[in-house]
């Protein structure tokens, strides 16, 4: 499985992250020719290598009419549409020559990043001006995202949890807190952190960046790794101002998963599978009962429930209702699983499903149960004999 794993331990922005998937690029002055003709209205992409804490990576450098907007003697003028709005960016991207997919990215990209500034001003998306974020250099930054992302064609990208500074920054609206308010918004349900390090380190592009494209946020995952990029940002701190990206393979997929569970010896069998039944139906990977021995020598049953974080409260709430336990034990587990896909094969028997399963060295398949089942029924024979069927037709073959 293809892996891209971003290390946000010093925040993201746009441009760092396009400096470092540029770094994973085999051929980065085809991409940074590509990213020139995109046909931003006076806008130039430029790589330049910097090193940050004895580091070396790359800056992605957007020059307006030739200026950055960092110059230090900069005389470039300002973007007269900074204060742009959703429907200004959209027909803005509408005519770059970018590849739809990629442009479809951007759209979902700045359409989180609408949906935050509207909660959190109170403005009905339409109304929206994104002020900064509407700036032609933050709509580089994003088309160069979303480019480089469709290049490398990850097959599932990861992230550690973002580290997103401290103290107050200042802006269009005023000065606020750090994460700014747009980047909070944005970053609910991803797990974040401050720290002693004042600054904003993550913008509310990065933040959207990474909302959109990445599908876990967690530890690093065991990695064979192909390539690194270091995105470096402008300021300097104590430590490195970069984003890490790795490019690599796993085999197979790793996750965190709870399992919750509770001992029980005064419930029914009947009261018992209705509870197994709720907790399914409402979202548990598995559920499972285990006999025990209980205090007083009375026979009693742990069951156990397999669920994603996410789903934790939801979980809690039905295993109080459903069951007669007052407490209930919470683990946080690394699991190790398979890729499974699932196909529609044609056979004998008709079209029948086939779940496929592959990683960690090993590769197997069988058919739906419920299409084994469903066959028996109809040609009057046992599933042990669709099966021995089903096989010597694939011999056969």
């Amino acid at each position: 499985m293809k892996t891209l794993f971003i290390d946000c331990g010093m925040g993201a922005a746009g441009d760092m992250l396009g400096a470092a998937l540029l770094e994973l690029m085999p051929d980065r002055d085809a991409v940074l020719s590509e990213l020139n003709a995109l046909g931003i209205p006076g806008v130039s992409f430029d790589a330049v290598q910097t090193n940050k804490c004895g580091i070396t990576g790359t800056q992605l450098l957007v020059r307006i009419d030739g200026r950055t907007e960092e110059d230090a003697e900069g005389t470039r003028q300002p973007d007269a549409r900074a204060d742009r709005g959703l429907r200004d960016v959209e027909q803005l991207l509408s005519g770059l020559r970018l590849p739809e997919k990629s442009r479809e990215d951007a759209l979902a990209v700045y359409r989180l990043l609408a949906e935050a500034e509207s909660r959190v001003h109170g403005v009905p998306v339409p109304d929206i001006h994104f002020h900064e974020i509407g700036t032609l250099d933050s709509v580089a930054d994003i088309a160069a995202v979303c480019r480089m992302m469709e290049l490398l064609s990850p097959d599932e990208v990861l992230a550690s949890p973002v580290h997103v500074g401290s103290g107050e920054v200042r802006c269009a609206h005023g000065v606020l807190p750090v994460p700014a308010p747009a980047t909070a918004e944005i970053l609910k349900g991803v797990p974040v952190y401050g720290g002693a390090l004042r600054g904003e380190l993550c913008t509310p592009t990065g933040a959207a960046l990474l909302k959109h494209f990445v599908d876990g946020f967690g530890e690093m995952p065991a990695l064979r790794v192909q390539a690194i990029g270091y995105g470096m940002g402008k300021k300097d701190f104590e430590r490195a101002n970069c984003v890490r990206a790795l490019l690599g393979e796993r085999d197979g997929a790793q996750d965190r998963v709870l399992t919750l569970s509770c001992n029980l010896d005064d419930m029914s069998a009947e009261d018992l599978g209705f509870a197994m039944e709720r907790l399914l139906s409402s979202g548990a990977l598995d559920v499972f009962t285990v006999p025990i021995g209980m205090k007083k020598n009375r026979p009693g049953t742990m069951l156990c429930a397999l669920c994603r974080p996410e789903d934790r409260e939801e979980m809690v709430r039905l295993f109080f209702r459903h069951t007669t336990t007052l407490g209930l034990r919470v683990e946080e587990t690394s699991r190790c699983v398979l890729d499974r896909t699932v196909e529609r094969r044609q056979t004998r028997f008709g079209e029948l499903t086939v779940k496929k399963a592959s990683g960690y060295g090993v590769s197997r398949e069988k058919y739906e149960y419920e299409d084994l089942a469903r066959t028996a029924r109809e040609k009057d024979l046992s599933i042990r004999e669709v099966r021995e069927e089903l096989e010597r037709e694939r011999t056969w073959e």
